[in-house]
């Protein structure tokens, strides 16, 4: 009986727990659709005005086939990891100097955390 308990115990947070990562993935998709989907996707090989952001996360900058980068981008040695995502996201301009991304960054720390969230699971 006790086991049996558990184990529905289990399951239920189990259940809150995907509850929580959908609506985590939703918020993200939503703020990455209110501030980046303008330019750019999630999806492979699928360049807009920017680069696929597909696989972003743990990436080197200026690395999608395909896309011209600006030579401030292109010779970074950035790594889109949470620290430089979150650095980017609130001022591109003053993460990386010289980048042509025309974008003055995310000003809301909550969408800034759902969009890196939901660019660590866009592969």
């Amino acid at each position: 009986m006790k086991l049996a308990l558990a184990a529905t115990a289990a399951l239920g947070m189990l259940g809150l727990a995907s509850a929580a990562l959908a609506t985590g993935h939703e918020a993200g998709e939503r703020a990455f659709k209110k501030h980046c989907a303008t330019c750019h996707t999630v999806e492979a090989g699928k360049n807009r005005v920017g680069p696929s952001l597909h696989a972003i996360y743990g990436r080197p900058a200026g690395k999608v086939d395909g896309f011209k980068y600006s030579e401030a981008n292109a010779k970074s040695g950035a790594v889109f990891d949470d620290k430089y995502l979150e650095t980017y996201l609130t001022d591109p301009k003053a993460a990386m100097p010289g980048n042509k991304m025309v974008f003055n960054g995310v000003r809301n720390e909550g969408e800034r955390q759902a969009i890196i969230e939901y660019l660590k699971l866009a592969k």
